[in-house]
């Protein structure tokens, strides 16, 4: 298609399922693609069929304001599709009441269908229900590396990871001019899409300034371990009473809009997962940035942030260790894989290395242990523990 970069990335995860039938869903925060990657889905499917009808409706567009309720969505299709060779394509799908009658309802009549959304609880309720086992998530995320230096016609280098670490990977940023005041601008405005969109109309939320208070809370600690009561101690200096219950739920809100992402302890000793303190990242960091600023101080949580985003990107399983009273960045797992990360911003310190290696050679077992920093130079293999320059990680497609 004109125009179109095509997230080569994610054909591959989802081509085995065209002409299945099970329901392709398709979620992430706003503005990562996802209408985009459907068009990518589209132009795939009319060179492997071209006798295909697609039927494409997006709740973005003015176009499709009047399909609101199961009934007026199924009037529509009813009324474009044919005999057969079917193709259902709804982004948004989530914006249409009881999309999910409508959806059961073309998928028992053999339509191959794609539905996209921009929460987690899209498949909440009776679609889980009435078709559990029938249908199968791919997440789109925004712009790995590799990806932000294609989309901005960047050579593959430093200074291009530094704007990367910078800007973050919101597709569109490659029609704006690369400027400070320009990006900000523009993830500030996604910012707001999000939060009213996905987090104050659906919930019905009435205290939206706490919302915000909320936001900028986990943008300041980010990487550091939250919980409710600390949230609400803070505010509570800030003059404002808000119950751990509400904390709890703002957090669910926008933990299910993509916006962050809640990430669980794990305690390696007990080998359990841990039910408080956890942790929180954003999907994009450049909207964090964009929020609080980008500051020198806060480089090290911001490098946890991209290493986090790359990590799923990547499709690892994400977790925080705990070993008696030391932490450990990431525990990444896919599939029987499991690996054990820690982020350091530079290792010029010997008490820096000699934490950062030293909490990994703790660990008693044999799965790999690597430390990534931003360093130039590579440390040699220290007890077995790799070190990897970010540089060289945020190329990488699996550890």
């Amino acid at each position: 298609m004109k125009n179109l970069i095509n997230r080569d990335r994610y054909i591959p995860q989802i081509v085995n399922y065209i002409d299945k039938q099970i329901i392709k869903v398709i979620v992430g925060q706003r503005r990562v693609g996802k209408s985009y990657f459907m068009k990518q889905l589209i132009d795939h499917i009319q060179k492997l069929n071209s006798s295909a009808n697609i039927i494409y409706i997006n709740k973005e567009l003015f176009d499709f304001s009047f399909i609101n309720t199961a009934k007026d969505l199924v009037d529509y299709i009813e009324n474009n599709s044919k005999q057969d060779n079917n193709y259902l394509f709804i982004d948004e799908v989530q914006e249409i009441q009881e999309y999910e009658i409508a959806v059961r309802h073309f998928f028992a009549k053999d339509y191959d269908i794609y539905i996209t959304g921009s929460n987690s609880n899209l498949l909440s309720g009776e679609l889980t229900t009435l078709l559990s086992g029938r249908y199968i998530q791919f997440r789109i995320n925004p712009l790995t590396f590799s990806e932000f230096c294609e989309f901005h016609k960047l050579e593959i280098n430093k200074n291009s990871m530094n704007l990367f670490i910078k800007y973050g990977g919101m597709p569109y940023l490659k029609n704006v001019v690369m400027d400070d005041e320009v990006i900000f601008n523009y993830l500030k405005n996604i910012y707001q899409t999000i939060l009213l969109k996905d987090v104050v109309a659906r919930y019905n939320i009435k205290n939206v300034d706490f919302l915000e208070r909320l936001v900028l809370f986990l943008s300041d600690n980010l990487g550091s371990i939250v919980s409710a009561k600390k949230i609400s101690d803070f505010l509570k200096s800030q003059n404002l009473q808000i119950s751990n219950s509400v904390v709890l739920n703002y957090l669910t809100y926008i933990d299910n809009a993509f916006f962050i992402n809640k990430t669980q302890r794990y305690d390696l000793q007990g080998k359990r997962l841990l039910e408080i303190g956890e942790k929180y990242y954003f999907t994009d960091f450049g909207i964090r940035n964009s929020l609080v600023g980008f500051k020198p101080q806060d480089i090290n949580k911001i490098l946890e942030n991209v290493v986090f985003t790359h990590l799923i990107s990547m499709n690892y399983e994400v977790q925080i260790g705990k070993l008696y009273d030391m932490e450990i960045d990431f525990i990444a797992k896919k599939n029987s894989e499991i690996f054990y990360i820690q982020v350091a911003y530079i290792l010029t310190d010997e008490k820096v290395i000699q934490r950062e290696f030293g909490n990994l050679e703790k660990i008693k077992d044999n799965y790999p242990k690597f430390v990534i920093s931003i360093d130039d130079f590579r440390f040699d293999n220290y007890q077995g523990i790799a070190h990897i320059s970010m540089f060289e990680f945020l190329q990488k497609e699996n550890l």
